[in-house]
Order: structure tokens, then C-alpha cells, then sequence
């Protein structure tokens, strides 16, 4: 099961200059904590929502996703670094 990259979200956002309560307005949500919790991996994306965040930073949904074996490559290299 691929996962979503939320230092992609993260990054896409903070390039298109937009504050998580812009984010958030854009995606219908209430306040940007809905919106907080998705990008810090509180809770989980919603397809509705990745194909909003597809559409609004002009990316296929595809590219917001880790690409198959790259989240465990980059998490054991993190462990090797802190040790």
C-alpha cells in the first residue's frame, strides 16, 4: 500500500506561498487544523482530498504518493544517521 508523502504536502504548500488556513479554505475544511492533522500524519487523506491537492498544486495524484520501496529506504537511512 503506497503512503502519502507528507513532506511533499508539506513542500507543495509552503512553495505555492499558502498558510494552512488558505490550504484549508481551498479544501472546504472549517479551520486549518483539519487541515494540520492530514499533513502531520494525524490522520489520513482522503482520495477526495488528494485529488483536491492534485488539482490546486497542478501535480497527478500519483506524485503525492512515496514511490514503492522509497519509504523504507529513507526511514532506515534516518536511523543510521541518528545513530
Amino acid at each position: 500500500m503506497k503512503k502519502v508523502d507528507l513532506d511533499k504536502m508539506k513542500g507543495l504548500r509552503k512553495n505555492s506561498r499558502l498558510s494552512l488556513e488558505e490550504m484549508a479554505l481551498l479544501l472546504g475544511y472549517e479551520s486549518a487544523n483539519g487541515y494540520y492533522y492530514l499533513e502531520v500524519g494525524r490522520g489520513k487523506f482522503p482520495a477526495e482530498t488528494l485529488a483536491k491537492v492534485a488539482m490546486i498544486f497542478n501535480v497527478s495524484i500519483e506524485e503525492l504518493f512515496f514511490e514503492d520501496g522509497v519509504t523504507n529506504t529513507v526511514i532506515i537511512n534516518q536511523k543510521k544517521e541518528v545513530i
